[in-house]
């Protein structure tokens, strides 16, 4: 399994642009470097009323598709 961590600082207006459908996917630069991209919805249950921060932790299978997101 392949494990990214990213940090990612969205306000609630930015995230409302997701959440309309008129950005599905987020591009965060990993700590290590890596850029990564990944669908918007995996980000809502962490939405809160001034947006989304914080640090994640996401994981892959080794042919890159999503396994899980959690915030460290």
């Amino acid at each position: 399994m392949q494990k990214v961590i990213v940090d990612i600082s969205l306000t609630a207006e930015q995230y409302l642009a997701h959440y309309q459908g008129a950005v599905k996917d987020v591009i965060a630069l990993s700590r290590d470097g890596r850029r990564v991209r990944f669908p918007s919805s995996l980000l809502q249950p962490y939405l809160l009323h001034n947006g989304i921060k914080g640090c994640f932790q996401i994981s892959f299978t080794q042919d890159g598709k999503f396994q899980s997101i959690e915030r460290l």
